[in-house]
């Protein structure tokens, strides 16, 4: 779920970006009493996400608006498809064209990625997970789509973990010293993480009883090695590297978790237009 406050904080921010004074296109060419009926129109095959966002650009242009929906999020579309229609003012349909169709084509193509991987995965322990690799300000909208492909959420920000990368090791000490540190001072509610490059650091880092450790840019053979040493006594998520041809290898190691940052950081979007009928 996300807040619809901050929803409609994202799309205010985008319609004055993008609308500025006015539409001089638009307002200048379009009488203030035609109305239309527009349909968008998925022209791939994928999962939509975003749908309810789309047409909330258009509740904020012109309230009594009139939408009608075929395909809601989770749900998968084929090119061709009607996802929704739109009915309106038509400087409303023009104006919010590209702000709706920018929010519905970003999240429907994250959704599309991570259902694409999870299925690579399917039959196999391993869970698909997002990161902190998202655009700024797009972050909860981001981790919304990745839940509706399939997938689950890592950490939303630094507050929600403790979690200590290679510059956090090396600042603090090594694992150990570090581990010991945090432990001091966090509450009984707080996990650790620990990222790790080696069999060795593995092994610290088991000693130190943290609760998740991820193994960085390893080889699916010695994610498997790490898995049977690691025996159950923290959960392994895999990280670095991770591609379509690798995923189901990494995925076969016994790995809990395997997060992947190009899900929100470099997707491809999803391609849908908005037609006026």
């Amino acid at each position: 779920m996300v807040n619809q406050i901050y929803i409609d904080s994202i799309i205010h921010t985008a319609l004055l970006e993008d609308i500025n004074y006015l539409d001089t296109t638009t307002d200048y060419l379009i009488p203030k009493e035609q109305t239309d009926t527009a349909l968008f129109l998925a022209k791939a095959d994928g999962v939509i996400c975003g749908i309810d966002i789309a047409l909330r650009v258009f509740q904020i242009l012109q309230p009594d608006f009139i939408s009608q929906v075929f395909k809601n999020d989770g749900d998968t579309v084929q090119k061709g498809d009607v996802i929704a229609t739109v009915t309106g003012l038509t400087r409303t349909l023009l104006k919010g064209e590209r702000t709706a169709l920018n929010l519905l084509q970003h999240l429907s193509g994250i959704a599309t990625e991570t259902a694409r991987c999870v299925e690579l995965v399917k039959g196999t322990r391993a869970s698909i997970t997002d990161t902190r690799k998202t655009l700024p300000g797009l972050r909860p909208l981001q981790k919304y789509a990745v839940t509706v492909g399939g997938g689950r959420n890592h950490r939303y920000n630094l507050s929600d973990a403790a979690m200590l990368k290679d510059n956090h090791i090396d600042a603090g000490g090594g694992i150990t010293k570090a581990v010991a540190r945090l432990k001091a001072q966090l509450g009984h509610m707080t996990k650790i993480e620990v990222e790790v490059r080696n069999l060795d650091e593995l092994r610290e880092a088991l000693d130190a009883n943290v609760d998740v450790i991820m193994l960085d840019n390893m080889s699916p053979q010695l994610m498997a090695q790490a898995v049977k040493i690691a025996d159950g006594k923290a959960l392994l998520e895999a990280s670095g590297g991770i591609t379509s041809d690798t995923i189901r290898a990494v995925a076969e190691s016994g790995v809990d978790i395997i997060s992947i940052g190009a899900l929100t950081h470099s997707v491809t979007a999803f391609d849908i237009s908005l037609k006026i009928h």
